[in-house]
């Protein structure tokens, strides 16, 4: 017999915050409803039980970047994260030299396969890597020094240093030999992102058309939508095909641009972090690839020029912003920063309750949205 999981209320694929209980065994979700449990629950919680909460953009935390942690750094961070709520994460590597960042995807391929079945931690999905094939005009805080053309060559020294353990690549699909980098990505089974870009709506079609399937950070770093000119923007919201990420943080983007996109794309919106190594940490200077950023109390982090270069927020803070500075319903932000995402990532057994998948829950509460419990593979965490 599993452990019996009840809830006031449940969040999932097609479940709107209903009575309902989940029971795990070995790991596995054996069973799950909506309504009484079958049996006296082993627990009950008067909070909103829910699938574990997935960032598809986070480049470090608790001090460590993830493009020069340590061991220890990486399980820091897998344990502490997963105490937040946040069950699995795609970890992004910003731009740096083609060959830098294929030495990061081989030490992440030796990261994610140590840290498997860590007990309790958050799981590692494949990577991101964010660059360098991006736009000058839109490289926010990227170095410009390092940004190149997407060239075969290129493509394909990041393709076998990354392996199974590249998710994806963001890019600019404007820059020279771009489409045929989107074609050869998928071909390969990586998704592409299109991201700090100052691509015209017809060439952002043309990278849909292609295969790419996500927009990085919707509203920052691209083209935006303009009355002649949908840009980015305009295509991340109207195209069906595209899962745009979302920083609610209500530093990245304002208020009425969240209510936009949710009126427009809401079932596609996926919330993401973009935290940095300042995630989880006081006020001070900290490094993004490389390169120093400050963070002031209650600030993104910004380098020193005033640019935004990322964010420390938690998970759950983003759907509570989003339901109350945006209007959207609880169900549909929840679902933005876990249903969603496991399918933009390709790990469609993750973001929900179903039977037979693995057992990453989390438990919020009611009033607050915050998290306070979380489970991986049904292990409590924290």
């Amino acid at each position: 017999m599993g452990h019996l999981i009840s809830a006031a209320a449940v969040v999932d694929v097609d479940v709107d915050l209903e009575p309902g209980w989940v029971e795990v065994e070995d790991g596995l979700i054996t069973a799950s409803g909506t309504g009484a449990p079958p049996r006296d629950p082993d627990e009950h919680h008067d909070g909103i039980l829910a699938p574990g909460l997935i960032d598809a953009q986070i480049n470090g935390a608790y001090g460590a970047d993830f493009a020069v942690a340590t061991d220890e750094e990486w399980e820091r961070i897998v344990d502490e994260l997963a105490a937040t709520g946040v069950t699995a994460i795609a970890p992004t590597f910003i731009t740096a030299p083609v060959e830098d960042l294929a030495e990061q995807l081989r030490g992440y391929r030796r990261q994610r396969a140590r840290l498997a079945g860590r007990p309790g931690a958050t799981r590692l999905l494949g990577a991101h890597v964010e660059g360098p094939f991006i736009a000058a005009a839109c490289k926010g805080a990227h170095d410009e020094s390092f940004l190149v053309d997407p060239t075969a060559e290129r493509i394909d020294a990041l393709l076998a240093a990354g392996g199974a353990d590249l998710g994806y690549v963001t890019l600019a699909p404007e820059r020279v030999g771009a489409i045929e980098a989107i074609q050869r990505l998928v071909a390969a089974g990586v998704r592409v992102s299109i991201g700090h870009s100052d691509a015209d709506d017809v060439t952002a079609t043309r990278a849909v058309d292609a295969g790419a399937t996500l927009v990085t950070h919707l509203y920052n770093a691209q083209r935006g939508l303009r009355h002649r000119d949908g840009g980015v923007v305009g295509v991340a919201l109207t195209d069906p095909r595209l899962t745009p990420g979302l920083i609610a943080d209500l530093h990245h983007v304002d208020p009425i641009a969240l209510q936009v996109a949710f009126a427009s794309s809401g079932d596609r919106v996926m919330l993401v972090t973009d935290d940095l190594s300042t995630f989880g940490m006081p006020p001070g200077r900290y490094e993004l690839g490389g390169a120093p950023v400050v963070i002031a109390e209650g600030q993104p982090a910004r380098r020193d020029d005033g640019t935004i270069a990322g964010a420390a927020v938690r998970l759950d803070t983003c759907i509570a912003n989003v339901v109350r500075h945006a209007g959207v319903d609880v169900a549909t932000a929840i679902r933005a920063a876990s249903t969603v995402p496991a399918h933009a990532l390709g790990a469609p057994e993750l973001g929900t309750l179903a039977p037979g998948t693995p057992a990453d829950l989390v438990v919020l509460d009611p009033l607050e949205l915050r998290v306070t419990a979380a489970w991986v593979d049904g292990r409590r965490s924290g």
